[in-house]
């Protein structure tokens, strides 16, 4: 027997049994975190991700873009990216322009645009496949119409989300999402704008990436917002 199959002999002799049954996880999510309702979800996602410095407006179908409009307005900003060829994407452009915001769109690679990228795009808009609610977090699935880069690099993100996409737990959305099928090469779980805390232990917000994290909470059921 050579050296290799005496270690590896060895490393299967006291490797851990795999008889005993896995852990019933979704017991335990179950008695962990009751169902709640839309409302309730709604209300708990935004009191959370406000605690991490988050802005959060409730708004509708015919709204959201008005509402967009007035926060990038409130922190002069005249320039947003946009993500073409997205319901939400295309409704900016056909809405905001007229009102005085320029909406760019990422349609080059990052090599030949990345200069204004990083320099010249204060803001960005893109959507939110769900949220969790008990820790305050997006979760977004980059592709190719709304790459990575759009929500790692403005100053300013701004995330649209349908309140009915809000789920209790993470187990709650990897499990109702179907996520052991298949995930993207990039998923993303934001709770709040960038931050970072140096050995003295003090947070600091902004600090890499968007210093300030805008949610427009789509569709909201009233008393959500509170």
């Amino acid at each position: 027997m050579s050296a290799r199959d005496r270690i590896l002999a060895k490393l299967r002799q006291n490797a851990p049994s795999t008889a005993n049954a896995l852990p019933d996880v979704a017991t335990w999510f179950a008695t962990h975190r009751p169902v709640e309702s839309m409302t309730d979800k709604a209300k708990r996602f935004h009191h959370v991700i406000e605690l991490a410095h988050a802005e959060v407006h409730a708004v509708n179908a015919d709204t959201w873009t008005g509402k967009l409009h007035e926060v990038l307005k409130a922190r002069g900003i005249e320039k947003l990216l946009v993500a073409e060829g997205t319901p939400h994407g295309d409704a900016a452009l056909d809405d905001l322009p007229p009102r005085g915001i320029d909406c760019s769109v990422y349609e080059m690679a990052i090599e030949a645009w990345q200069s204004e990228l990083f320099d010249d795009t204060p803001a960005s808009l893109t959507a939110a496949r769900a949220a969790i609610a008990e820790t305050g977090t997006l979760i977004l699935w980059p592709d190719a119409l709304e790459p990575r880069l759009m929500s790692l690099v403005p100053p300013v993100h701004v995330v649209l989300l349908d309140a009915s996409n809000i789920h209790n737990t993470f187990y709650e959305a990897m499990t109702a999402e179907g996520w052991s099928s298949g995930l993207p090469t990039n998923a993303l779980l934001i709770s709040g704008p960038s931050k970072t805390a140096d050995i003295q232990q003090t947070l600091a917000y902004g600090a890499h990436g968007p210093k300030e994290l805008i949610v427009l909470m789509l569709g909201a059921p009233e008393g959500a917002a509170q």
